[in-house]
Protein backbone atom coordinates (compact mmCIF):
# COMPACT_ATOMS: atom_id res chain seq x y z
CA UNK A 1 0.00 0.00 0.00
CA UNK A 2 2.88 2.34 0.74
CA UNK A 3 4.35 1.65 -2.70
CA UNK A 4 1.00 2.56 -4.28
CA UNK A 5 0.99 5.83 -2.33
CA UNK A 6 4.50 6.67 -3.56
CA UNK A 7 3.49 5.76 -7.10
CA UNK A 8 0.41 8.01 -7.08
CA UNK A 9 2.37 10.91 -5.62
CA UNK A 10 4.99 10.34 -8.30
CA UNK A 11 2.33 10.51 -11.01
CA UNK A 12 1.05 13.74 -9.46
CA UNK A 13 4.53 15.30 -9.46
CA UNK A 14 5.09 13.97 -12.96
CA UNK A 15 1.86 15.60 -14.10
CA UNK A 16 3.24 18.99 -13.07
CA UNK A 17 6.46 18.27 -14.93
CA UNK A 18 4.39 17.21 -17.94
CA UNK A 19 2.42 20.47 -17.95
CA UNK A 20 5.64 22.47 -17.88
CA UNK A 21 7.27 20.18 -20.46
CA UNK A 22 4.36 20.77 -22.85
CA UNK A 23 5.41 24.43 -23.01
CA UNK A 24 9.02 23.49 -23.67
CA UNK A 25 8.19 20.92 -26.33
CA UNK A 26 5.75 23.16 -28.22
CA UNK A 27 8.17 26.09 -28.36
CA UNK A 28 11.04 23.86 -29.45
CA UNK A 29 8.96 21.92 -31.94
CA UNK A 30 7.68 25.06 -33.65
CA UNK A 31 10.27 27.81 -33.04
CA UNK A 32 13.26 25.43 -32.71
CA UNK A 33 14.50 27.19 -29.58
CA UNK A 34 14.80 26.37 -25.88
CA UNK A 35 13.00 28.89 -23.69
CA UNK A 36 14.90 28.52 -20.43
CA UNK A 37 12.89 31.43 -18.97
CA UNK A 38 9.85 29.12 -18.94
CA UNK A 39 10.46 28.05 -15.33
CA UNK A 40 10.47 31.67 -14.21
CA UNK A 41 7.16 32.33 -15.95
CA UNK A 42 5.84 29.58 -13.66
CA UNK A 43 7.16 31.51 -10.67
CA UNK A 44 5.50 34.75 -11.80
CA UNK A 45 2.22 32.94 -12.30
CA UNK A 46 2.46 31.41 -8.84
CA UNK A 47 2.94 34.85 -7.28
CA UNK A 48 -0.14 36.13 -9.12
CA UNK A 49 -2.22 33.26 -7.69
CA UNK A 50 -0.65 33.82 -4.25
CA UNK A 51 -1.70 37.46 -4.10
CA UNK A 52 -5.03 37.07 -5.90
CA UNK A 53 -6.25 34.01 -4.00
CA UNK A 54 -4.19 33.86 -0.83
CA UNK A 55 -4.10 37.59 -0.02
CA UNK A 56 -7.05 39.19 -1.84
CA UNK A 57 -9.43 36.25 -1.33
CA UNK A 58 -10.35 35.91 -5.01
CA UNK A 59 -12.08 32.74 -6.17
CA UNK A 60 -9.33 30.15 -6.89
CA UNK A 61 -10.54 29.51 -10.45
CA UNK A 62 -10.59 33.24 -11.22
CA UNK A 63 -7.15 33.60 -9.61
CA UNK A 64 -5.76 30.90 -11.91
CA UNK A 65 -7.43 32.51 -14.94
CA UNK A 66 -5.88 35.86 -13.97
CA UNK A 67 -2.52 34.14 -13.62
CA UNK A 68 -2.93 32.58 -17.06
CA UNK A 69 -3.67 36.00 -18.56
CA UNK A 70 -0.63 37.59 -16.88
CA UNK A 71 1.67 34.73 -17.91
CA UNK A 72 0.32 34.77 -21.46
CA UNK A 73 1.07 38.48 -21.79
CA UNK A 74 4.49 37.94 -20.21
CA UNK A 75 5.33 35.02 -22.51
CA UNK A 76 4.28 36.87 -25.67
CA UNK A 77 6.22 39.96 -24.54
CA UNK A 78 9.37 37.90 -23.92
CA UNK A 79 9.06 36.34 -27.37
CA UNK A 80 8.50 39.71 -29.05
CA UNK A 81 11.23 41.64 -27.24
CA UNK A 82 13.95 39.06 -26.55
CA UNK A 83 13.57 36.24 -29.07
CA UNK A 84 12.01 37.59 -32.27
CA UNK A 85 14.94 39.91 -33.08
CA UNK A 86 17.17 36.82 -32.88
CA UNK A 87 15.00 34.68 -35.17
CA UNK A 88 17.81 34.29 -37.71
CA UNK A 89 20.66 34.44 -35.19
CA UNK A 90 22.79 31.40 -34.21
CA UNK A 91 21.14 29.09 -31.69
CA UNK A 92 23.83 29.89 -29.12
CA UNK A 93 22.82 33.56 -29.09
CA UNK A 94 19.18 32.61 -28.47
CA UNK A 95 20.20 30.20 -25.70
CA UNK A 96 22.28 32.86 -23.92
CA UNK A 97 19.41 35.33 -24.25
CA UNK A 98 16.99 32.81 -22.73
CA UNK A 99 19.27 32.31 -19.74
CA UNK A 100 19.57 36.10 -19.38
CA UNK A 101 15.79 36.53 -19.42
CA UNK A 102 15.51 33.81 -16.78
CA UNK A 103 17.88 35.57 -14.40
CA UNK A 104 16.21 38.91 -15.13
CA UNK A 105 12.81 37.58 -14.05
CA UNK A 106 14.31 36.06 -10.89
CA UNK A 107 16.02 39.32 -9.95
CA UNK A 108 12.89 41.36 -10.60
CA UNK A 109 10.91 38.96 -8.40
CA UNK A 110 13.48 39.25 -5.60
CA UNK A 111 13.30 43.04 -5.74
CA UNK A 112 9.51 43.09 -5.90
CA UNK A 113 8.65 40.44 -3.32
CA UNK A 114 11.91 39.83 -1.42
CA UNK A 115 13.55 36.41 -1.32
CA UNK A 116 11.77 35.28 1.85
CA UNK A 117 9.72 32.13 1.14
CA UNK A 118 5.97 32.62 1.29
CA UNK A 119 3.47 30.04 2.43
CA UNK A 120 1.22 29.20 -0.51
CA UNK A 121 -2.46 28.39 0.10
CA UNK A 122 -3.64 25.42 -1.93
CA UNK A 123 -6.10 26.36 -4.68
CA UNK A 124 -8.05 23.15 -3.95
CA UNK A 125 -8.09 23.53 -0.17
CA UNK A 126 -11.88 23.33 -0.22
CA UNK A 127 -11.85 19.78 -1.58
CA UNK A 128 -11.56 16.71 0.63
CA UNK A 129 -8.98 13.94 0.15
CA UNK A 130 -10.08 10.56 -1.16
CA UNK A 131 -9.77 7.50 1.09
CA UNK A 132 -9.41 4.03 -0.43
CA UNK A 133 -9.15 0.50 0.94
CA UNK A 134 -10.86 1.37 4.19
CA UNK A 135 -8.69 4.38 4.87
CA UNK A 136 -5.39 2.57 4.27
CA UNK A 137 -4.66 4.80 1.27
CA UNK A 138 -5.41 8.52 1.26
CA UNK A 139 -5.06 10.56 -1.92
CA UNK A 140 -4.94 14.33 -1.47
CA UNK A 141 -7.21 16.61 -3.47
CA UNK A 142 -4.13 18.29 -4.93
CA UNK A 143 -2.96 14.95 -6.34
CA UNK A 144 -6.33 14.13 -7.92
CA UNK A 145 -6.82 17.59 -9.44
CA UNK A 146 -3.24 17.71 -10.78
CA UNK A 147 -3.49 14.35 -12.54
CA UNK A 148 -6.92 15.08 -14.03
CA UNK A 149 -5.89 18.58 -15.15
CA UNK A 150 -2.78 17.24 -16.87
CA UNK A 151 -4.70 14.55 -18.79
CA UNK A 152 -7.46 16.95 -19.87
CA UNK A 153 -4.99 19.63 -20.99
CA UNK A 154 -2.93 17.15 -22.99
CA UNK A 155 -6.02 15.77 -24.77
CA UNK A 156 -7.31 19.29 -25.56
CA UNK A 157 -3.87 20.35 -26.79
CA UNK A 158 -3.56 17.36 -29.13
CA UNK A 159 -7.07 18.04 -30.46
CA UNK A 160 -6.23 21.73 -30.95
CA UNK A 161 -3.04 21.03 -32.89
CA UNK A 162 -4.63 18.40 -35.13
CA UNK A 163 -8.08 19.92 -35.75
CA UNK A 164 -7.86 23.71 -35.89
CA UNK A 165 -6.41 26.12 -38.48
CA UNK A 166 -4.05 27.57 -35.87
CA UNK A 167 -2.90 24.06 -34.97
CA UNK A 168 -2.33 23.21 -38.62
CA UNK A 169 -0.28 26.40 -38.94
CA UNK A 170 1.83 25.26 -36.00
CA UNK A 171 2.42 21.89 -37.66
CA UNK A 172 3.37 23.61 -40.91
CA UNK A 173 5.84 25.96 -39.21
CA UNK A 174 7.36 23.06 -37.27
CA UNK A 175 7.92 21.14 -40.52
CA UNK A 176 9.36 23.95 -42.66
CA UNK A 177 9.15 27.59 -41.59
CA UNK A 178 10.12 28.95 -45.00
CA UNK A 179 7.64 26.81 -46.94
CA UNK A 180 4.88 27.64 -44.45
CA UNK A 181 5.51 31.36 -44.94
CA UNK A 182 5.36 30.95 -48.72
CA UNK A 183 1.99 29.22 -48.29
CA UNK A 184 0.60 32.24 -46.45
CA UNK A 185 1.14 31.17 -42.83
CA UNK A 186 1.95 34.07 -40.51
CA UNK A 187 5.05 32.61 -38.86
CA UNK A 188 5.47 35.37 -36.27
CA UNK A 189 1.84 35.12 -35.15
CA UNK A 190 2.07 31.33 -34.98
CA UNK A 191 5.18 31.40 -32.81
CA UNK A 192 3.63 34.08 -30.57
CA UNK A 193 0.54 31.87 -30.16
CA UNK A 194 2.81 28.98 -29.19
CA UNK A 195 4.47 31.09 -26.51
CA UNK A 196 1.04 32.23 -25.31
CA UNK A 197 -0.23 28.66 -24.92
CA UNK A 198 2.97 27.48 -23.23
CA UNK A 199 2.94 30.41 -20.79
CA UNK A 200 -0.72 29.85 -19.93
CA UNK A 201 0.06 26.20 -19.16
CA UNK A 202 2.98 27.40 -17.01
CA UNK A 203 0.52 29.41 -14.89
CA UNK A 204 -1.63 26.31 -14.30
CA UNK A 205 1.44 24.23 -13.52
CA UNK A 206 2.70 26.85 -11.04
CA UNK A 207 -0.61 26.91 -9.15
CA UNK A 208 -0.73 23.11 -8.93
CA UNK A 209 2.95 22.79 -8.03
CA UNK A 210 2.74 25.30 -5.18
CA UNK A 211 -0.51 23.75 -3.97
CA UNK A 212 1.26 20.42 -3.50
CA UNK A 213 4.55 21.93 -2.27
CA UNK A 214 3.38 25.14 -0.55
CA UNK A 215 6.56 27.22 -0.52
CA UNK A 216 6.90 30.13 -2.93
CA UNK A 217 10.04 32.16 -3.59
CA UNK A 218 11.74 33.80 -6.63
CA UNK A 219 13.64 30.59 -7.45
CA UNK A 220 10.58 28.33 -7.20
CA UNK A 221 10.40 27.68 -10.94
CA UNK A 222 14.11 27.07 -11.54
CA UNK A 223 14.51 23.37 -10.67
CA UNK A 224 11.02 22.28 -11.85
CA UNK A 225 11.77 24.09 -15.11
CA UNK A 226 15.03 22.19 -15.57
CA UNK A 227 13.38 18.87 -14.70
CA UNK A 228 10.52 19.59 -17.08
CA UNK A 229 13.06 20.23 -19.83
CA UNK A 230 14.62 16.88 -18.95
CA UNK A 231 11.13 15.33 -19.17
CA UNK A 232 10.60 16.87 -22.61
CA UNK A 233 13.93 15.46 -23.85
CA UNK A 234 13.22 12.15 -22.11
CA UNK A 235 9.89 11.71 -23.89
CA UNK A 236 11.08 13.16 -27.21
CA UNK A 237 11.21 16.93 -27.45
CA UNK A 238 8.75 18.25 -30.01
CA UNK A 239 6.20 15.54 -29.20
CA UNK A 240 3.17 16.41 -27.04
CA UNK A 241 2.50 12.79 -25.97
CA UNK A 242 6.26 12.46 -25.41
CA UNK A 243 6.27 15.43 -23.03
CA UNK A 244 3.36 13.88 -21.13
CA UNK A 245 5.00 10.45 -20.93
CA UNK A 246 8.39 11.90 -20.02
CA UNK A 247 6.92 14.03 -17.25
CA UNK A 248 4.97 11.16 -15.70
CA UNK A 249 7.94 8.78 -15.80
CA UNK A 250 10.27 11.43 -14.41
CA UNK A 251 7.93 12.12 -11.47
CA UNK A 252 7.60 8.41 -10.70
CA UNK A 253 11.37 7.84 -10.87
CA UNK A 254 12.07 10.84 -8.64
CA UNK A 255 9.48 9.91 -6.03
CA UNK A 256 10.45 6.23 -5.86
CA UNK A 257 14.13 7.20 -5.68
CA UNK A 258 13.41 9.44 -2.70
CA UNK A 259 11.41 6.70 -0.99
CA UNK A 260 13.64 3.69 -1.58
CA UNK A 261 17.14 4.90 -2.39
CA UNK A 262 18.09 8.38 -1.18
CA UNK A 263 16.49 11.80 -0.96
CA UNK A 264 19.85 13.44 -1.65
CA UNK A 265 20.52 11.27 -4.72
CA UNK A 266 17.05 11.44 -6.29
CA UNK A 267 17.92 14.31 -8.64
CA UNK A 268 21.14 12.58 -9.70
CA UNK A 269 19.20 9.39 -10.42
CA UNK A 270 16.73 11.32 -12.58
CA UNK A 271 19.50 12.80 -14.72
CA UNK A 272 21.31 9.45 -14.87
CA UNK A 273 18.18 7.80 -16.27
CA UNK A 274 17.99 10.55 -18.88
CA UNK A 275 21.60 9.90 -19.94
CA UNK A 276 20.92 6.15 -20.24
CA UNK A 277 17.76 6.72 -22.30
CA UNK A 278 19.52 9.12 -24.66
CA UNK A 279 22.39 6.67 -25.14
CA UNK A 280 19.93 3.92 -26.08
CA UNK A 281 17.48 6.16 -27.98
CA UNK A 282 18.92 9.63 -28.72
CA UNK A 283 15.59 11.03 -29.93
CA UNK A 284 13.81 10.19 -26.65
CA UNK A 285 11.06 7.67 -26.03
CA UNK A 286 8.56 9.01 -28.59
CA UNK A 287 10.82 11.30 -30.60
CA UNK A 288 11.33 10.81 -34.33
CA UNK A 289 14.62 10.92 -36.16
CA UNK A 290 14.82 13.94 -38.44
CA UNK A 291 17.07 13.93 -41.48
CA UNK A 292 18.74 17.30 -42.01
CA UNK A 293 19.97 18.30 -45.45
CA UNK A 294 23.39 19.90 -45.56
Amino acid sequence: MQFLSYLINGISLGSVYALIALGYTMVYGIAKMLNFAHGDVIMIGSYVVFFAFGSAGMNPVLAIVLSMVVCTVLGVTIERVAYRPLREAPSLAVLITAIGVSYLLQQVAQLAWTSNPKSFTSVVSGLKPISLFGGQLTISAETVVTIIACIVIMVVLIWFVNNTPAGHAMLAVSEDRGAAQLMGVNVNATISLTFAIGSALAAVAGALLCSSYPTLQPTTGAMPGIKAFVAAVFGGIGSIPGAFLGGILLGIIENLSKAYISTQLSDAIVFLVLVVVLIVKPTGLLGKKVNVKV
